[in-house]
């Protein structure tokens, strides 16, 4: 809890996948990938109810085991690929009969990088400023989006890049940044007016290293995550 506010923490897990089969409870470093977001949410020292959502009994199972509250199983027309986070977690709202007053976090149970410090961080934004109503993780880009372009299919890379950006080095670009999935965080009375993770006005950026955000989305992501976890944990 923030001030007044009760937060609750969802994490979707469905059963189906197409890039890596069962990621959700795919083993990361001995354990369920699930049981990572599970453990940093259960740690906070802010949120008061860890939620899984998902549609299959077998992830309830280890999600509970974990520690968490699975309170329902969602229904199958709610799990497909075609499936929105967005409807995921107004079934959510609805079934815990959440209040409008509160806040929720969004927690992809594929980013195991994400730690429970970077969770309370995310959330004490809420108590620096009461206009806030959104809080969404976001990573620096390696690269300018201007050395970046469509390519046609005979590949040719003329006016590729803009002739006055040709011979500019990276830094010389201003930096951007990219949602990186890792955390979202809305009032819920927001939320259900805009039906999206990403509020018009009033949206902060919660600023996240790349190696501590990594989204795990098939076998190359997930060996990925697995060598900046045991740089980030001094396993090497």
């Amino acid at each position: 809890m923030i001030k007044t506010m009760k937060i609750w923490a969802f994490i979707p897990a469905r059963s189906g996948s197409k890039r890596l089969h069962k990621k959700n409870i795919y083993q990361f470093y001995n354990k369920p990938l699930i049981s990572w977001t599970i453990k940093s949410a259960l740690n906070s020292k802010y949120i008061d109810k860890v939620i899984v959502s998902t549609d299959d009994s077998y992830i309830s199972k280890i999600s509970k085991f974990y520690g968490a509250e699975v309170p329902f199983i969602r229904p199958k027309k709610l799990s497909t690929d075609k499936t929105s986070s967005v409807d995921v977690i107004l079934h959510a709202l609805k079934k815990l009969k959440a209040d409008k007053n509160d806040l929720f976090i969004l927690l992809q149970p594929t980013s195991p990088l994400r730690t429970t410090s970077h969770i309370d961080d995310a959330i004490k934004t809420f108590e620096k400023n009461r206009f806030i109503d959104n809080v969404v993780g976001i990573s620096k880009l390696d690269h300018p989006i201007e050395w970046s372009n469509e390519l046609p299919s005979n590949l040719s890379m003329t006016n590729f890049i803009q002739q006055t950006n040709k011979d500019k080095r990276s830094q010389d670009f201003p930096s951007r940044y990219i949602i990186n999935g890792s955390i979202y965080i809305l009032r819920i009375r927001s939320f259900l007016k805009e039906k999206s993770f990403l509020l018009k006005k009033n949206s902060f950026g919660y600023v996240m290293e790349k190696n501590e955000s990594i989204d795990i989305d098939n076998l190359e992501d997930l060996k990925l995550a697995e060598y900046f976890f045991r740089i980030n944990n001094n396993l090497v």
